[in-house]
């Protein structure tokens, strides 16, 4: 799926990155949400890696990343752990500065890497997310029922890893079915990669790590920033499925309170997964930001 890439595995103390590397340009990292992997991106690299080189990690403890095992303080799975990812991954493969997409728990990295690394990244696209402490301090009665995993994932002594043990292939299908919006639109070998991988018990406890992470650590860590008047420093650039739910948030305007430059984007025709929804309308996008 991603001909004429490269694997490589990158050791960060007890975490084990796995990415795929190609292309040739500007470094332009790809970072995948739940419950996905960086296969979720093979439909736009063809076109992305003729602009840039690509590179597209699984992010710790999801697909073939190894992570650490979790702690109760909700650290390791921390989004300013998983920026602190990147920063290795950039200095591994020697690169000073990158542009950044981000789908996802993936744009939650992403622009934690921004606010963290403003030095390092160049450009930065959020694909159907709003920051951390918005999405909990705007959550109503629909977005709680619609958005009930953020609850779910996060409860804690091991209760919805258990529950999603019993049959993960039918809690995966279950929530890429619910969240997306154009149907048809996974392929038999994304989906087949993302059952292997959801498989793994490693793999459910990472995430209910970083979701448990989201509502503790990372929203915290949010709402510091927000009071310092911390901003992020790049152009932004935010991407989001027309559905409904999602059209009523105004999207652009609670992005803008967190950069110091103008914001751009628009709503995109797809549901939750964008990038393997509708591939054309979000790389064009992705193309004239970056480029």
């Amino acid at each position: 799926m991603f001909k004429n890439f490269k694997t490589k595995k990158i050791i960060i103390g007890d975490t084990k990155i796995n990415l795929q590397i190609g292309g040739q340009g500007k470094a332009l990292i790809l970072l995948h949400g739940y419950p996905q992997t960086h296969i979720c991106w093979h439909k736009l690299v063809p076109a992305l890696m003729e602009n840039f080189t690509v590179i597209t990690p699984d992010l710790r403890g999801y697909g073939d990343s190894i992570g650490p095992v979790p702690d109760s303080e909700n650290q390791l799975y921390s989004k300013r752990a998983m920026a602190n990812d990147v920063a290795s991954i950039l200095d591994d493969l020697s690169i000073d500065k990158a542009m950044v997409v981000g789908h996802d728990r993936g744009g939650r990295v992403g622009y934690r890497f921004a606010l963290d690394y403003p030095e390092r990244i160049e450009r930065l696209a959020v694909l159907d997310i709003i920051p951390t402490s918005e999405m909990w301090e705007r959550m109503l009665a629909p977005g709680f029922i619609a958005g009930y995993h953020w609850q779910y994932l996060a409860q804690p002594n091991g209760l919805p890893e258990y529950m999603i043990g019993l049959d993960p292939d039918k809690y995966l299908k279950h929530t890429i079915d619910s969240w997306a919006k154009i149907k048809n639109s996974f392929s038999k070998l994304a989906m087949n990669e993302y059952l292997r991988c959801f498989r793994k018990p490693s793999v459910v406890a990472a995430c209910c790590a970083d979701y448990r992470a989201g509502a503790s650590l990372d929203w915290h860590n949010d709402v510091a920033d927000k009071k310092a008047r911390k901003k992020i420093e790049c152009p932004l650039m935010t991407l989001w499925g027309k559905r409904d739910g999602r059209d009523n948030i105004d999207n652009i305007s609670i992005w803008q309170e967190w950069c110091s430059q103008p914001v751009v984007g628009y709503a995109i025709e797809s549901g939750h997964f964008l990038q393997e929804e509708n591939p054309e309308d979000t790389l064009a996008a992705l193309l004239s930001f970056f480029r």
